[in-house]
């Protein structure tokens, strides 16, 4: 029955928008007909309509065919999302930050919903790293485009000469794996280490050794916790983290691609990057995948990528799944 259901989950709108085609070109065949023997306004009126709804079979077609991008096994599934600092220092550790928020933007602009599950703040500004799971229909389809580095430059706040810097950031991309897929972690497999979780100091600060990190020995995965006072909640969380990424670890080996898995972890530097977002001496946001382009790096960074995503998955999206 889900397979039935699936399949007449695209027969059904395919079905209808043939139908529909096929009566706008049967309409405008018969008011080219008309208009050859008639030139009246109501023609006319009749004539915009039908661009009207062209233009809105157009967009329904588009919708359809970008679905089709999102054919892939896990592409419902919410996203694990982390964030790492590559070369840059202080620059690349604020630039963390500042895509923290860009994907948290993202989110609520399309009623997704960001959970920090990790945040480990630098010393002088900015994240050695964050965890963020996006929950939403399709968040993984989407976000799987933005695996990869990220490139900014700018005037850096944090150089008293007002020098440009380029800084860079990795993302990664999981799906969320959820109790009806079975990924088979053996106890003797991991070591737990807890310790105390940092924090803002005073009387917010932890006194327990709640913060959780669980390292994988036979991959070498390494996820870590410490978003809540409870050690339990702790390991439940980076246990969640840890089957998603041995799962999305499966997925490259069945799928024989871990020369692209192992491609996309390359140096967090030079050469390496994905897009690049430039503030200084101009303003241009670029993918480098796809060559898109965009002028309003503020907009951006508040989280407007779709252009990006959407671009990217039109043009890679059918190899993705």
């Amino acid at each position: 029955m889900q397979e039935i259901n699936e399949l007449k989950s695209w027969l059904e709108p395919f079905e209808e928008l043939h139908k529909r085609a096929a009566d706008l070109l049967e309409l405008g065949q018969l008011i080219q007909e008309e208009g050859d023997a008639s030139s009246s306004s109501s023609d006319d009126g009749v004539a915009d309509e039908l661009r009207a709804e062209v233009d809105q079979l157009s967009g329904e077609v588009e919708a359809l065919e970008f679905r089709n991008m999102l054919r892939g096994a896990d592409a419902e599934r919410d996203a694990l999302l982390t964030i790492h600092p590559g070369a840059g220092g202080t620059d690349a550790q604020d630039w963390v930050e500042i895509l923290m928020r860009l994907y948290t933007k993202w989110a609520e602009a399309h009623d997704y919903q960001a959970e920090v599950l990790n945040l480990v703040p630098a010393e002088e500004a900015g994240l050695k790293s964050v965890s963020l799971e996006i929950r939403g229909p399709y968040a993984y389809g989407y976000l799987q485009a933005e695996k990869g580095v990220h490139r900014l430059v700018r005037i850096s706040p944090f150089d008293q000469q007002g020098r440009r810097h380029t800084s860079f950031a990795s993302v990664f991309v999981y799906p969320v794996v959820d109790d009806t897929i079975e990924v088979d972690i053996s106890p003797e497999d991991l070591r737990i280490d807890t310790y105390r979780a940092s924090g803002a100091g005073g009387q917010h600060v932890n006194k327990t050794d709640s913060a959780v990190r669980i390292t994988h020995v036979p991959t070498g995965i390494v996820v870590s916790c410490q978003q809540e006072r409870s050690q339990y909640r702790n390991k439940s969380t980076a246990m969640k983290m840890l089957r998603a990424a041995l799962y999305d670890r499966a997925l490259a080996e069945q799928k024989e691609e871990r020369d692209k898995l192992d491609q996309s972890k390359t140096e967090i530097a030079w050469g390496n990057q994905i897009r690049s977002y430039v503030l200084q001496p101009y303003t241009l946001v670029k993918d480098h995948r796809t060559n898109i382009e965009e002028g309003n790096v503020q907009r951006v960074l508040d989280g407007y990528i779709d252009k990006f995503i959407i671009g990217y998955l039109k043009q890679y999206g059918a190899q993705t799944g």
